[in-house]
């Protein structure tokens, strides 16, 4: 027999028949067909996986070769099939692992290709129940593209992460070269063979294609003495290879790969596991890991590490409710006298949670971890037991009446019974709780709709309302724990209350149905609401549904709009008004219309919102946008007025006069200019360029805007009206305040905010970094809470995430950090903030016409200049400091004074080149030329000359 090009090796340690019979069938089905399959069964294996394998083999005898080489160990048996294998190349699977179609074949190719000894591709794991997979998530980096590396340290992914535990192949010359075999006397041998070929093999090629699939869920509890000492050998062997740093970035993988995930596991368990995995804990991860490492993770994280270290699995369940629940505080927390918070434990430098900030939030807004202990069914009446974890620094007034009662919503909040709390006994660290409940009397559903109902405690002292949901293990209550139902429909309702603990660890109940007339009557109701004519009247529901959807889809509403609306007659003096895509009311569209009333102007003016009216004017019309009335008000419009652009399938009526603010000077490349629009396809940028010739003013502020916005969206020269920008009249106004009297008083808005006079007020406006797509929370490039812990005697940080994008905030001392990223009209902000950081937003633009200082924080200016392209190098036109972290960021921040003097001439060249139209009298000079009609004719400025 020719030799193979490839030897797949299945272990079948584990896993049952069918999970042999995928794996197996996976090889066979190999788009290469030179690929031998050598199944290595265990001495032990049972009769019916070995009948299974004999008929693979006797199906496939020519590609198919069992063997049972005496031994039950994986590692052995993985040894056998390289022992065996005459492939060029040796693959190793375990049963339930499953190759891709073409996974040998693209493995061959790059291998032959490079003449790497090593190949090595993406995997995916089971998760949850095991009906989905994905890769993890470190993958990605890893395996971004296709490539060859000398030597692994070139990708220490290999090496940090399980990477090699599957879907690589080795070349069998350098297996047999290298004399490489899993190690005998290891259960997790597999963890340790991948790095340790990576380290003395020579080329390695990585493919950014997926090798196999199916992979099972990792359980660390199972052997979790086995997995450290796996780890540790990993470590011994980059510690030999004189790389200590990856050997710490290894540690720190391990930690957050593995032991994390399994602290979060924790209230799946049962008592006895809890108890088995923190023994064994304490015995072998003291020691595992450098404290440094550990300390680098984050506060809950590191906690749960140590108290699995210190053998504590009533603290690590505390520390997984906490993990699964972020924000919530699951173990009493103590302040030590140099302000630092501590996790229960001590002033154990792990334990230092300060960072979470819940210092800094009171009794009424902390998320108090109530733990249920107890849950005793005795006919109809309950007995409920907890205790609630508060903190050292807060907790309810002593003085004050305390009283809890608990509360039954059910799953849709609609409803909700009260029962209350019959004892209260509060100390230092919480406050312990017990009540008899008799659930038959006070839970009264209907029955057929409202069967599941969610339970949690509400505490008050006369003053504050605390609100908890009942945490509790998942083994704490069971089938036994039930109670009797009585639904106001009738026992045949339901009767029975079953309590569960939901996958988000708190206490429900659900109603169901044990005894016969209750089960009767659902098998009726299911009878009745399945037999023919009740499937026809869903279908009929169904369809008479879905017509109501089309009524109000947007693809409907666009062919409405064109063919129908568009022939109504123009109103005049009618104006729609819209900025940000109706996000908020402000920009240059607000400034335009604050002058129109300002001057009195009779026009009707109509703003659009997107998901919520608050923030506009108490006296505007409002129309929600894509609503039927918004596409009344553009069809019929005389004016349209946005700075974003209204949808592009709108066509603009034929009377109607487009202005188009726009709102912001391009730095990034734009338009056509885009390499993402140049790469589309013809219609795509055909309806871009429609969308651009419905503007019939274009509004610029610099020779700037016409070589760079004007251009590449391929505006004509007529449609400009080179006046500034209407938004930054007041930015201009305010800086000529302040030359004539000075700074303070700051303006109203500071009061709002509760902005103190003795700290300068710093503004953080990051641009959107995000892609198509709903509106997403991101975590900021700049840590909110450094800084606050660096400068909050000093600055107050203000926040403004991108109208496209959401904050997302650690806790921090009060009136150090504001979230002003709701605040519509971000001109106001500009207005009192003292130091704008930024990185590439086009806000820089405008308040640079302030004068006052800019500081550029951009961490990976270089990576987006290169993938969106830029119109300059900000570096050398900067009006501040350009920082790349945040240790250079607070370096400026510190002696700004000093940094800022070197940049004042080039800050006052860049507004007099990106701002040159800007002359404080924009609104007016828009509301001239635009509506003329509406005007004194005397004040009417042509179109095209408007500001110059």
């Amino acid at each position: 027999m020719s030799t193979p090009d490839f030897s797949c090796v299945i272990t079948a340690a584990e896993g049952g028949e069918e999970a042999l019979a995928a794996s197996v069938a996976s090889v066979l089905d190999q788009s290469m067909r030179a690929v031998e399959t050598l199944v290595v069964l265990p001495a032990g294996a049972s009769a019916a996986l070995r009948k299974a394998a004999g008929a693979l083999e006797g199906r496939s005898p020519d590609n198919v070769l069992v063997l049972q080489p005496g031994s039950d160990s994986v590692a052995s048996l993985r040894n056998a099939g390289l022992d065996a294998a005459r492939g060029t190349y040796v693959l190793v699977l375990d049963v339930g692992e499953r190759l891709q179609r073409h996974a040998c074949r693209n493995l061959w190719q790059a291998g032959e290709r490079t003449r790497a000894d090593l190949v090595a591709g993406r995997w995916s794991r089971l998760t949850g129940d095991g009906t989905k997979e994905r890769e993890p998530s470190w993958q990605h980096p890893l395996f971004l593209r296709s490539r060859t590396v000398a030597r692994f340290t070139e990708a220490p992914g290999l090496a940090v992460h399980d990477a090699l535990v599957t879907g690589f192949c080795l070349r069998r010359a350098a297996l047999e070269r290298h004399a490489l075999r899993y190690d005998e006397d290891l259960t997790h041998s597999g963890v340790l063979f991948g790095p340790l070929a990576a380290a003395v093999v020579g080329r390695i090629a990585l493919v950014r294609r997926r090798i196999v699939s199916g992979r099972a869920v990792p359980d660390a509890g199972r052997d979790l003495a086995g997995v450290v000492e796996a780890h540790r050998r990993v470590c011994h062997v980059l510690v030999a290879q004189g790389l200590a740093e990856l050997r710490e970035e290894r540690d720190r993988a391990f930690l957050l790969d593995t032991v994390v995930p399994l602290v979060r596991t924790f209230p799946e368990l049962p008592a006895a596991e809890r108890d088995r995995i923190t023994a064994t804990a304490a015995r072998v991860l003291p020691g595992c890991v450098p404290e440094p490492v550990l300390l680098g993770l984050p506060p809950v994280e590191r906690v749960g590490v140590r108290l699995l270290e210190r053998g504590d699995a009533d603290g690590v369940l505390s520390a997984a409710y906490a993990l699964r629940r972020r924000g919530a505080v699951a173990a009493p927390l103590s302040v030590a006298d140099d302000g630092r918070v501590y996790w229960q434990g001590g002033p154990d430098p792990v334990l230092d949670v300060t960072g979470l900030g819940h210092q800094y939030r009171s009794f009424g807004e902390l998320k108090l971890m109530n733990r249920l202990t107890r849950y005793e069914a005795g006919g109809g009446r309950v007995l409920l037991a907890g205790r609630l974890v508060l903190p050292a620094h807060t907790g309810p007034d002593p003085e004050g009446p305390l009283t809890a009662h608990l509360e039954f919503r059910v799953r849709d909040g609609s409803r909700a019974f009260r029962a209350p709390v019959d004892t209260l006994r509060p100390d230092a660290t919480g406050i312990s709780w017990s009540t008899r409940t008799d659930l038959t009397r006070l839970l009264r559903p209907l029955g057929p709709r409202d069967t599941v109902w969610d339970a949690r405690m509400v505490v008050e002292d006369g003053r504050t309302r605390s609100v908890s949901d009942l945490f509790a293990a998942h083994d704490l209550v069971g089938p036994a724990d039930t109670s009797p139902a009585l639904p106001r429909l009738g026992r045949a309702a339901g009767d029975t209350w079953q309590p569960y603990v939901t996958l988000r660890d708190h206490l429900a109940l659900r109603l169901e149905a044990r005894r016969r007339p209750a089960r009767t009557a659902r098998r009726l109701v299911h009878y009745a609401t399945h037999f023919r004519p009740a499937r026809r009247a869903r279908l009929l529901s169904r369809a008479l549904r879905r017509r109501w959807d089309r009524l109000h889809a947007r693809g409907f509403k666009v062919s409405v709009y064109r063919t129908w609306l568009l022939r109504l007659p123009v109103r005049r003096g009618s104006v729609v008004f819209e900025s940000h895509m109706g996000t908020c009311y402000g920009d240059s569209p607000r400034a335009v219309h604050e002058e129109v009333r300002a001057r009195g102007l009779r026009l009707r003016c109509v703003w659009s919102y997107a998901d919520s009216p608050d923030g506009f004017p108490a006296d505007a019309a409002l129309v929600r946008r894509w609503s039927w009335r918004y596409l009344w008000a553009l069809a019929r419009a005389e004016y349209w007025v946005d700075n974003q652009g209204f949808p592009q399938h709108l066509d603009k009526p034929s009377g109607t006069t487009y202005l188009q603010t726009w709102h912001g000077s391009a730095y990034k490349r734009m338009g056509f200019d885009e390499t993402r629009v140049r790469m589309q396809n013809a219609p795509q940028r055909e309806r871009l360029q429609q969308a651009v010739n419905r503007f019939d003013h274009f509004l610029v502020r610099s020779e700037h805007d016409e070589r760079t916005l004007a251009r590449a969206y391929r505006l004509p020269g007529e449609t400009l009206l080179r006046t500034g920008y209407p938004r930054n009249d007041v930015l201009l106004a305010a800086r000529a305040r302040d030359e004539a009297e000075g700074r303070l008083p700051r303006p109203p808005l500071a009061a709002v905010l509760g902005l103190p006079d003795h700290r300068k007020v710093v503004l953080y406006a990051p641009t959107f970094r995000g892609g198509p797509g709903k509106r997403k929370r991101q975590r900021l490039p700049l840590d909110a809470a450094r800084f606050a812990e660096r400068f909050g005697d000093t600055y107050t940080l203000l926040v403004r995430a991108h109208y496209l994008e959401a904050a997302s905030l650690p806790a921090c001392p009060p009136g150090t950090v504001v979230d002003v990223s709701g605040h519509h009209d971000v001109s106001e902000l500009l207005a009192l903030t003292d130091v704008l950081v930024t990185d590439y937003s086009s806000i820089m633009f405008d308040y640079a016409l302030l004068d006052r200082p800019i500081v550029l924080f951009a961490p990976d200016l270089d990576a987006y200049a290169a993938e969106r392209g830029s119109y300059f190098d900000l570096r050398e036109k900067a009006p501040g400091p350009v920082t790349a972290t945040e240790e250079e960021l607070f370096a400026v921040l510190s002696r700004l004074k000093t940094a800022d003097t070197g940049f004042q001439e080039q800050r006052a060249a860049f507004a007099a080149e990106f701002g040159h139209y800007d002359r404080g009298d924009a609104a007016r000079a828009v509301v001239d030329t635009v509506f003329a009609r509406h005007t004194a004719p005397s004040r009417t400025v042509p179109t095209g000359e408007a500001g110059r």
